[in-house]
């Protein structure tokens, strides 16, 4: 049964067919360059997927502080990796890049926070 992609790997958007049941060089068509051909491949053999999310902060500006990922893991592996994150619980002050979690699942991502959280009390301007 042939799977149908659109290319996200440049502005071109390529329309992908691939076959999961093929292999070699037919197993993917209408990629219009090699970069494509690999994005089809690893979608068919190992989608993996980067995601954002947020963590609470006590004791800041901000109740929150956004996340994300360094680089994308096995689409499987999501749900265990947002449960070992929302796990965390972090006291301001909080700096952006400042790694959460790292080697997450020993997939060699690490979670990081994506902007800086102060040290304070959150007032109603800030809610």
């Amino acid at each position: 049964m042939l799977r149908e992609f659109t290319c996200l790997v440049c502005p071109r958007g390529c329309v992908l067919e691939a076959d999961p049941e093929k292999s070699g060089d037919g197993r993917v068509k209408g990629a219009a360059c090699p970069k494509g051909l690999l994005y089809a491949t690893q979608e068919l053999d190992d989608p993996r997927r980067t995601f954002s999310t947020s963590v609470r902060v006590l004791a800041g500006e901000s109740p929150l502080v956004p996340v994300r990922l360094t680089k994308p893991i096995p689409r499987a592996a999501i749900g265990e990796a947002l449960a070992l994150i929302h796990a965390i619980t972090l006291t301001a002050p909080v700096q952006a890049g400042q790694v959460l979690l790292s080697d997450i699942l020993g997939l060699g991502s690490e979670a990081i926070a994506v902007r800086s959280v102060e040290a304070g009390e959150r007032t109603a301007e800030s809610l």
